[in-house]
C-alpha cells in the first residue's frame, strides 16, 4: 500500500526506488556518452569533420554545419567545433609562418583544451627532449576519445598553446571530475598531464592574439544555436499535435522571433568574417561579443519560454528534450555572463557606434 499523505514512508523503500531510478540514470548516460564517442569517431575517419575554414568565404556554411549537429545532439557538437577549432588554429598558424607544427594522422581527433578557471595551473617546463607539462587541466571536452589536444599551459608569466597525444604514459582523465548530468555526452573531464610531452603551437601568446581566436567563439555560438533550436522543436511539435492555450502559442511565437533574429545576426556576422578575415578593421573582438551575448541571451529565453509553454512533462517524459535542455543549460555557461557583458560594455563605450548617430 503506497504512504497516505503525510505519512512516512518505509525506512528504505524510496531509497530503492530512487537507487534503481539513479543506476538506471547512470547506465543511460554511460550509452549516450559511447554513442557520442563513436559517432566522433567515425566521422572524423570518414572526413564529416572537413569543415570550410573560417573566413575562407564559406563561414556561414561552416556555422551551419555546426549548428544542424548541436540541434541533434549537443555533446557531439562540442566534440566536432573542438576538433574542427583545432584544424581552423594550425590552419591559421600555418599561414602566419609557424614552424614545426603538428599534423595528426589520418582519422586524428583533435580537442582544444584552453580553460584556466581560478584554482588550476599547468606549467610547461622546457626538457632535453622538448617540452613537458605538468599539472591538471580542467574542462577537456572528449578527454578520453580525442587521440591529439591543443593545451594552453604557462610558460612562466607566458600563455602558450601546445600540442600533446593523448595516448601516452602521464595523461590521466580522472572520471568523476563530471559528475553532473549536462554535456555528460561530450566526456568533458578534468585531466592530470604528468611530465607530458608536449610541442610548442607558434610564439608565446599567438593563440588569444591571432585574429581566428574571435571567429572561432562564433563558432561556439553557432553551437548555442542549434541547442536552443533542439529545445524550441519541442514547443513547435507539441503546437502542431496539440490544442496548445494561448499563453503557449505566445510563448512560441516569441521563441520563433528569437530564433530568426539569431539566424540574421550569424547570416551578417559571417559575411563581415568572410570580408575581413585577418581583422583589418580591428573590429572581429566587438563582433565576436556581440554575436554571442545575442544568441546566450536568446538561447536563455528558450529555455524558460518552452519550460513555461510546456510545464514539466517533457522534462520528465522526453529523454531527448530533457538532456538538450540540461546539456544547453551547461554549454551556455562558456559565456561568463555579466563578466561577458561588461566588456562588451567597456568596448562599446570606447567605440564610435552605427546606432548612436541621430
Amino acid at each position: 500500500m503506497s504512504a497516505m499523505a503525510g505519512e512516512r514512508p518505509e525506512a528504505g523503500a524510496g531509497a530503492g526506488a530512487g537507487a534503481v531510478q539513479h543506476r538506471a540514470g547512470i547506465a543511460g548516460a554511460v550509452q549516450h556518452r559511447a554513442g557520442v564517442a563513436e559517432a566522433f569517431t567515425r566521422m572524423a575517419a570518414c572526413g564529416d569533420l572537413d569543415l570550410p575554414l573560417p573566413g575562407g568565404g564559406r563561414t556561414r556554411a561552416r556555422w551551419e554545419s555546426l549548428t544542424r549537429w548541436a540541434q541533434q545532439d549537443l555533446s557531439l557538437a562540442r566534440l566536432v567545433e573542438g576538433h574542427t577549432d583545432a584544424v581552423a588554429i594550425l590552419a591559421e598558424l600555418d599561414a602566419e609562418g609557424a614552424r614545426d607544427l603538428p599534423t595528426g594522422a589520418d582519422g586524428a581527433r583533435w580537442g582544444v583544451w584552453a580553460a584556466e578557471p581560478p584554482g588550476y595551473s599547468l606549467e610547461a617546463r622546457p626538457a632535453a627532449d622538448g617540452w613537458r607539462l605538468f599539472g591538471v587541466k580542467p574542462f577537456c571536452s572528449g578527454a578520453r576519445v580525442c587521440t591529439h589536444a591543443l593545451v594552453t599551459a604557462r610558460e612562466g608569466e607566458l600563455r602558450r598553446l601546445f600540442a600533446l597525444e593523448v595516448d601516452q604514459p602521464g595523461v590521466e582523465p580522472l572520471p568523476d571530475s563530471w559528475p553532473g548530468p549536462g554535456m555528460a555526452g561530450s566526456d568533458t573531464l578534468d585531466v592530470n598531464l604528468d611530465g607530458v610531452r608536449a610541442g610548442p603551437v607558434g610564439d608565446p601568446g599567438a593563440y588569444l592574439e591571432r585574429p581566428g581566436f574571435h571567429h572561432g567563439g562564433l563558432g561556439v555560438a553557432a553551437c548555442w544555436y542549434g541547442g536552443a533550436r533542439a529545445v524550441a522543436s519541442t514547443l513547435l511539435s507539441a503546437s502542431r499535435k496539440w490544442d496548445l492555450d494561448p499563453h503557449a502559442l505566445a510563448h512560441l511565437g516569441a521563441v520563433d522571433a528569437r530564433l530568426a533574429a539569431v539566424e540574421a545576426l550569424l547570416d551578417c556576422a559571417a559575411a563581415a568574417v568572410d570580408s575581413d578575415p585577418l581583422d583589418h578593421d580591428g573590429t572581429a573582438h566587438l563582433r565576436t561579443m556581440r554575436v554571442r551575448a545575442a544568441v546566450e541571451d536568446a538561447a536563455a529565453e528558450v529555455l524558460v519560454r518552452v519550460g513555461r509553454a510546456l510545464g514539466a512533462t517533457p522534462l520528465g517524459h522526453d529523454a531527448a528534450h530533457a538532456r538538450a535542455v540540461a546539456d544547453l543549460t551547461v554549454y551556455l555557461r562558456q559565456h561568463h555572463a555579466e563578466r561577458d557583458l561588461a566588456a562588451l560594455g567597456k568596448a562599446a563605450s570606447a567605440t564610435h557606434l552605427d546606432w548612436e548617430d541621430a
